[in-house]
């Protein structure tokens, strides 16, 4: 299941790049348009800040914006930052792979076959899923 913390960073991110161009974001207004809490928010984008997706200006005319282009930005690359590997066990993670300890014989479980195939699709589907293309989707939603 995808976390708050992922969700509301990925909502606050899709905000961000539909304002690409336009200067930085205030976190207040990132919170207000779409109810997220803003200390929460503000944990969230010091994260992505570390992680080097957004970076932030001071002062007057502040605020958060995207380091790099929407389009360059996936989903992905966001929940791994914000929540860890997409792996539901550990023994199939490519970032933090871990032997179970209960596993007697790692290339004959059927649980690690299983949910090798299931972190593929999930990592296929969310690295290959951008900023730019569901904003894209969102706005034919919108028109039509």
């Amino acid at each position: 299941m995808l976390s708050r913390k992922s969700k509301y960073g990925l909502k606050a991110l899709l905000m961000l790049a539909q304002e690409q161009g336009a200067g930085p974001v205030l976190i207040s207004e990132l919170a207000d348009r779409d109810a997220i809490p803003k200390k929460f928010l503000e944990a969230i984008l010091l994260e992505l800040k570390r992680h080097g997706v957004v970076e932030s200006r001071k002062g007057k005319g502040g605020g958060y914006f995207l380091r790099r282009q929407p389009a360059d930005i996936t989903f992905g690359e966001v929940i791994r930052a914000l929540d860890g590997p997409l792996a539901a066990v550990p023994c199939v993670s490519q970032t933090a792979y871990m032997k179970c300890v209960e596993c007697v014989d790692e290339p004959t479980c059927g649980v690690r076959l299983a949910m090798k195939e299931v972190r593929d699709a999930t990592a296929n589907i969310l690295d290959n899923t951008t900023l730019a293309d569901v904003n894209k989707r969102l706005a034919r939603k919108r028109r039509s």
